[in-house]
């Protein structure tokens, strides 16, 4: 193939609509884990899968599985036939936007270009305008569904597609479904718990609305209805769609997380394993499952004299769980610092540290992602290791970070309490003062700042830094 004609033909590709030029980063998710997920989707959510088999072509295209890949295209090609045979061409434009790329990569450019022009002539038809992109709502949404699955950075871009994707038919069932999970996802990263206002809650009664059969959004609603401190109604949801879909275990993770978060631990256990027994390998299972067996140890550390037996069964089984999520998932942040969590109450005190230094390490954090690292390390250095220099420290990382985030609320929480009770047993030096005026600095407390940075003067009369702040405060005020 000529050089002209090579460039020719990247130029036609990079104009498709497809995974390959929907700028999906591999470093951003792990492929093991994704292509595993995906699997499962497939097995028990009984749906047209062209999206599913899409993605996963190129998950193993990013793991250099190029004939698998391949074999995943012509899966969506059947799921088009068979799903959509009236709309073949329109529903399987991405398919052939991913075959051409494909054999691209091949180096097979005679069948890379066959599918370009199959799309090209596709889209000439579709709108006498268009050459290699089309607007159909069905590309908006499958591009959504791919952002999602690629994780929380995509997120953003995702609500996008699927509000386009809306626009033109309002009242799809599987549009509406991706944008409430959109909505869920990027509302549970931000602080709007605090306020009045609950974004997805109305996108997730609408889903359900519109499909009551997809128990897996029922479960979402449920717990959103729960945390909305509405959680009768969404009981209601789960037993109804307990009856519906008993063995569908992408709704019982969710109806067991409910039954977690309600207090029912032993209900929430048996829900976990009978979904287990259904997907072994389910990283998220696991992880609710060791975060059930921590709950567990909680509630019976609160009883005077809880049997070491049972508090070190306990502790066991929630390390085996969440261990085994770590070693699927390596890049589930949350799981490692549960992990090590559960090795410091075993006072397996080096596998903690190991564990909390391979979360702080993964790629892909945001920032309060640390904020929240930072308030379980420093939990750490409090509790465990008894350094409470270390602990203000880490504390301190958290509060430095600018942007609000649960994980910042709790560093200066724990500060707080911290600083007040060394000053209460008369152990506050002149870095306790000043940090404590930071805090409340920070608060908005600015008197109460004032009055720690005049103690911080006191014990150390030529620190700049406790001179420049106190100076600022008064001014401010009195401006």
């Amino acid at each position: 193939m000529s050089s002209i004609s090579k460039n020719s033909l990247k130029s036609s590709l990079l104009q498709l609509e497809c995974h390959f030029t929907w700028t999906l980063l591999k470093q951003d998710v792990d492929l093991e884990e994704r292509e595993e997920t995906i699997g499962d989707q497939i097995d028990f959510l009984v749906k047209s899968n062209i999206t599913n088999y899409n993605l996963l072509s190129y998950i193993c295209y990013l793991k250099n599985s190029n004939e698998e890949a391949l074999l995943n295209l012509q899966k969506a090609e059947e799921e088009a036939k068979k799903y959509h045979p009236d709309e073949i061409a329109r529903r399987s434009l991405v398919t052939w936007g991913n075959y051409a790329w494909i054999y691209y990569h091949m180096e097979k450019y005679k069948e890379a270009q066959t599918y370009v022009s199959e799309v090209e002539n596709c889209c000439k038809n579709l709108s006498s305008t268009a050459q290699f992109k089309i607007q159909l709502p069905e590309i908006y949404a499958e591009q959504g569904w791919a952002l999602l699955k690629f994780g929380r950075k995509y997120y953003d871009r995702a609500k996008d597609c699927f509000e386009n994707a809306l626009k033109n038919e309002p009242n799809n069932p599987e549009f509406n479904a991706g944008y409430a999970i959109t909505m869920h996802r990027l509302e549970g990263f931000s602080l709007r718990q605090y306020e009045d206002a609950c974004p997805s809650l109305e996108p997730l009664k609408r889903a359900v609305e519109l499909n009551p059969m997809d128990t897996y959004m029922v479960g979402l609603l449920a717990l959103k209805l729960q945390a909305s401190n509405q959680a009768d109604e969404g009981e209601r949801y789960i037993e109804e769609a307990m009856r519906k879909t008993p063995d569908t275990p992408f709704f019982l993770r969710y109806a067991a997380k409910f039954y977690r978060k309600k207090g029912e631990l032993d209900k929430a256990l048996e829900i976990l394993k009978r979904a287990l027994a259904l997907t072994p390998k389910s990283a998220f299972l696991h992880h609710q499952l060791g975060l059930c067996y921590k709950a567990k140890l909680i509630e019976l550390k609160k009883t005077r004299y809880p049997p070491q037996e049972e508090v070190d069964e306990l502790i066991q089984l929630a390390i085996f769980h969440l261990k085994t999520v770590t070693e699927q998932k390596s890049k589930f942040f949350s799981a490692h610092n549960d992990l090590a969590d559960m090795y410091a109450e075993a006072k397996m005190y080096e596998e903690a540290e190991e564990t909390f230094q391979k979360a702080f390490q993964i790629n892909t954090l945001f920032y309060d992602d640390k904020q929240e690292f930072y308030h379980r390390y420093g939990n750490f250095q409090r509790f465990h290791m008894k350094s409470y220099s270390e602990a203000i420290r880490y504390y301190l990382e958290g509060l430095k970070i600018e942007k609000n985030s649960y994980g910042k609320n709790r560093c200066r929480k724990a500060l707080k309490q911290m600083l007040e009770q060394r000053i209460k047993r008369g152990l506050g030096n002149a870095a306790d003062f000043g940090t404590l005026g930071l805090v409340h600095n920070l608060n908005g407390e600015k008197h109460e700042a004032i009055k720690c940075y005049e103690k911080a003067v006191a014990l150390n009369p030529d620190n700049e830094e406790y001179l420049s702040e106190l100076c600022q405060l008064r001014l401010s005020i009195s401006s």
